[in-house]
């Protein structure tokens, strides 16, 4: 069977010549990102990096080196005017003439690594509309402003998962020729929810709505949803969301009292804007408890929100529990 390689993609779906620049420069980083996990405690990059990022997490050698891997590739890109990684406190200026800038998640779900369970790298590709000097305010645009949103889900096969603005695609890698194939085109996230993804240890941390929402859905057919649910979770956002758009249901990482002044753990720029674009690409929904994330001005590069997404009906229902 004859499979549609990203490039014969993104060329057939008329994507600017430098957008595809982009993409094909992150898929083929990814190749790279891929080669080290895949070697994993051989190669000598399982454990701590030994220090802290922005974020004040502590760092995995992977962390550092996927960061590097990528910011090394899309800076040799003419195309990219500038660069902002969940793992750096500014963001890095490129090309003067570049059209795009990108903010990404180097290793989403690192605390997976030494485990050997599924991490991803997450994007997202902005226009630059500023001036010639690039400054942090350039990458301060609502989420709808996206040329392109994705992630690679680096687990039993390597995936890229993209949208550019009209419909979401999955390629798999092809690790005999090092090159992605379209295997599923046209995503669609099912209204309905049957499955549910949260860290349920936080559950007395939360706000009220958010608990009572939990609550009904784990008294199941008894309850007032009227029905069974199945919670799942992995600790990485991007292989929360790939199930979702694999086969529905509700991903929500919500505000936690434990650190009142910090809105939620997930980074718009990094991880909830493009992962919900890709969303609301499948049909699905992506909200806060007050509105739609990718509405959202953004105030920092490295700023947090609270994530409810999914399937739209489901979302919308526990975003009611919030506002009533």
């Amino acid at each position: 069977m004859s499979r549609t390689a990203l490039p014969e993609f993104l060329s057939n779906a008329a994507v600017p010549n430098e957008l595809q620049s982009v993409i094909l420069g992150l898929a083929e980083v990814s190749v790279t990102i891929s080669q080290a996990l895949a070697k994993g405690a051989l190669a000598g990059v399982l454990g701590a990096a030994g220090a802290e990022n922005v974020q004040g997490e502590d760092q995995k050698k992977l962390d550092v080196i996927a960061n590097d891997l990528i910011k090394e590739a899309l800076a040799a890109l003419p195309a990219v005017r500038g660069l902002a990684s969940e793992e750096e406190p500014d963001v890095l200026a490129c090309h003067t003439d570049g059209q795009y800038l990108v903010t990404f998640d180097p290793l989403d779900g690192s605390s997976n690594i030494d485990i050997n369970s599924m991490v991803g790298t997450i994007f997202s590709v902005l226009p630059h509309t500023g001036s010639a000097a690039v400054t942090e305010q350039d990458f301060l645009q609502p989420g709808r402003q996206q040329a392109a949103a994705g992630y690679i889900l680096y687990g039993p096969s390597v995936m890229l998962v993209l949208s550019t603005g009209n419909g979401v695609a999955m390629f798999t890698l092809d690790q005999d020729q090092n090159r992605y194939l379209l295997t599923e085109a046209d995503i669609s996230i099912p209204v309905e929810a049957k499955e549910f993804s949260i860290n349920m240890s936080n559950q007395r941390h939360w706000v009220a709505g958010m608990q009572h929402y939990i609550s009904d859905l784990l008294l199941g057919k008894e309850g007032p949803r009227g029905k069974d649910f199945n919670m799942r979770w992995v600790a990485a956002m991007v292989a929360d969301v790939h199930r979702i758009l694999c086969r529905g249901g509700l991903f929500t990482y919500p505000w936690d009292s434990r650190k009142p002044e910090q809105a939620g753990k997930l980074r718009l720029m990094y991880e909830a804007n493009p992962m919900g674009f890709l969303v609301e690409q499948a049909g699905g929904e992506v909200w806060t408890p007050e509105g739609k994330i990718l509405d959202i001005q953004p105030e920092h590069i490295h700023q947090r929100v609270p994530v409810i997404l999914g399937a739209a009906s489901e979302v919308k229902i526990c975003v009611d529990y919030h506002q009533r």
